[in-house]
C-alpha cells in the first residue's frame, strides 16, 4: 500500500482511499479499461467518486484518454514522463476488432506531423484497429 501512496505523491496526488483502490486496480489491467468497466469491478464505488479520481490522475499526468473509436472513453496508466504540465508519452493505440479491448502499445510512437503555418497542435492519437495477439491465434 505505501508503494501506491508514494506512487500518488510523486504526481503530487492526495492519496486518498478511493484513488489508492483505483490506482491498484489500474496497474492490475493489461488494457485500458473504462469508467463502467472500473465501477463494475470496484466493489462498493460511488461514480462520481471514482469519475473525479480518474479525472485527477489525467489532470495530473498518471493516466491517459483514449478514444478508440467506440464512444466509449477508456482509460490507461501514462509512462512515468507524463506530468502535471502535460502527457509527452504519444504512443500508438491497438483496438481488436474482435475482442472490443483497446491496449497501449508505449513502444509504438506516433511521428512528428509537421503542420502548416497558422496551425496549432493541441492533441494526437494515432489507433490501429485489427487483431489483437490473443484473437489472432
Amino acid at each position: 500500500m505505501k508503494e501506491l501512496e508514494n506512487t500518488l505523491q510523486e504526481k503530487q496526488i492526495n492519496p486518498t482511499a478511493m484513488r489508492l483502490v483505483v490506482l491498484d486496480y489500474l496497474l492490475k489491467q493489461t488494457n485500458a479499461v473504462s469508467l463502467t468497466d472500473m465501477e463494475l469491478s470496484l466493489e462498493k464505488t460511488d461514480r462520481v467518486t471514482l469519475y473525479r479520481s480518474i479525472k485527477t490522475f489525467e489532470e495530473h499526468g498518471l493516466v491517459h484518454r483514449i478514444d478508440d473509436g467506440t464512444g466509449v472513453t477508456k482509460f490507461a496508466l501514462c509512462q512515468p514522463s507524463c506530468t502535471v504540465e502535460g502527457h509527452h508519452d504519444l504512443h500508438v493505440h491497438f483496438y481488436c476488432t474482435n475482442c472490443g479491448e483497446t491496449h497501449c502499445l508505449p513502444k509504438t510512437q506516433i511521428p512528428e506531423v509537421k503542420l502548416p503555418g497558422g496551425y496549432e497542435r493541441q492533441e494526437v492519437s494515432l489507433l490501429v484497429k485489427g487483431l489483437c495477439a490473443e484473437c489472432k491465434q
